[in-house]
């Protein structure tokens, strides 16, 4: 049985007092707890396997090596992809700076098109905006509708324009919202696009297979999804990776060296220099073994179950407004709200103060909240330990603040 009280138990630091108060930690979509099983799988590659990888002619080096490519199995097996595709970066936003200088620096030219949207992370926004004033091609941003929704008529108007990429996130870091990604790809295929999905808040809460999706890139990182800080995962088409020039040169990343020029190894080596972040390889490997045991279903299920409890509750206190979805089906991972009249650090101040850790402030989503016309917003957001006692918690916190603005 998926019980979030027992899950919890594998969380030491959920047993932390904030304030000689209970840890209420309702801010996962910034990053989520570690469980002791990924906490201990780090700890134990520094303590018996710690090597360079690749190049080492002696038994621990190769041991390492083994465990670096058994966590690219795990990955490429949890998402659908093929080992060759999966490239260890740090994180979300270093993987679509990959796609955008290394993609779309050799691809782009003036009059171009690149598509995103108002949503976005600004992770999958500064990227194409900085590789588009290099080239010369223009971002057009698809709008949100009144419910928190892309505006699909209006996405469908500016795929007219021919766009070379559509770039767009699977779930909103900030409503909440999940795309048809599906259908969206199939869309800016036919109108002659590649499609880069952002998944750092899609993977942590639902099964995703990018063969189904049918994308050509899908990144994520490993601190949203129980892993550790510091490793993250570009997904690519191997036909569209092998063309592509290499971001980051030097070692590890080469076949040969001449005095005058270089040849790249083949994939995934080419987008990896330098020493890789084993350790994290082998933490993040870990904490996809876990959700594995747990079963993606009952963690979408879940999900579902907190959002939807969440939103009952919030959608009941006075002077607050829930942003994105109020159908719980079509969100994942948090709920974001405004109380008017309060300022988000001063409310997220309070909460604090009872225990309760949530975020505060515009979540790398500006240009959506000034559409919105907010500056700052709150998000509680969640994982696989989050119960509904946390939630409960959250609102009698938020009474709190009533007592003390008098609103």
């Amino acid at each position: 049985m998926f019980d979030p009280n027992v899950i919890r138990k594998d969380f030491p630091i959920l047993s932390k007092l904030i304030n000689d108060k209970k840890l209420v930690y309702l801010d996962s979509g910034a990053t989520s707890q570690k469980p002791s099983q990924v906490i201990e799988a780090e700890s134990n590659f520094y303590q018996k396997f710690n090597a360079n990888v690749h190049r080492g002619a002696h038994a621990l080096g190769d041991e390492a090596t083994q465990m670096l490519e058994s966590a690219r199995q795990s990955v490429a097996r949890f998402i659908g992809g093929k080992e060759k595709e999966i490239i260890f970066v740090r994180n979300t936003t270093e993987a679509i700076n990959l796609v955008a200088y290394s993609w779309g620096m050799d691809n782009l030219k003036s009059g171009d098109v690149v598509i995103s949207t108002i949503m976005e992370h600004h992770g999958n926004m500064v990227p194409w905006q900085q590789v588009c004033k290099k080239t010369g091609a223009k971002l057009e941003l698809i709008k949100i509708d009144s419910e928190g929704k892309l505006d699909q008529s209006y996405f469908k108007e500016k795929l007219k324009l021919k766009p070379k990429l559509v770039a767009f996130t699977h779930v909103s870091n900030t409503l909440g919202t999940i795309n048809p990604v599906k259908e969206m790809t199939k869309l800016a295929h036919k109108a002659g696009a590649l499609v880069l999905i952002d998944g750092a808040q899609a993977v942590p809460h639902m099964k995703v297979n990018v063969t189904e999706i049918e994308c050509d890139f899908y990144v994520f990182s490993g601190h949203k999804m129980l892993g550790p800080m510091g490793i993250g995962v570009l997904w690519g088409r191997q036909e569209i990776l092998e063309k592509m020039s290499p971001f980051i040169t030097g070692g590890g990343m080469i076949n040969e060296v001449f005095e005058d020029h270089a040849t790249w190894a083949e994939l995934p080596d080419k987008f990896e220099a330098g020493t890789p972040n084993v350790a994290g390889a082998v933490g993040l490997a870990s904490a996809i073994e876990y959700l594995e045991k747990l079963g993606m279903e009952n963690v979408r299920k879940h999900d579902m179950e907190i959002v939807g409890y969440t939103l009952d509750k919030l959608c009941k206190v006075r002077n607050l407004a829930v942003l994105g979805p109020k159908d719980a089906d079509i969100r994942s991972g948090s709920v974001a709200f405004e109380y008017k009249g309060v300022h988000a650090h001063d409310v997220a101040t309070i909460l604090d103060s009872e225990g309760v850790a949530v975020r505060s402030g515009h979540h790398c989503t500006m240009p959506l909240h000034k559409s919105l016309g907010l500056s700052a917003s709150i998000r509680a957001s969640f994982n696989v330990y989050t119960t509904k006692s946390d939630i409960d918690s959250l609102v009698k916190a938020i009474g709190k603040v009533k007592q003390v603005f008098g609103k």
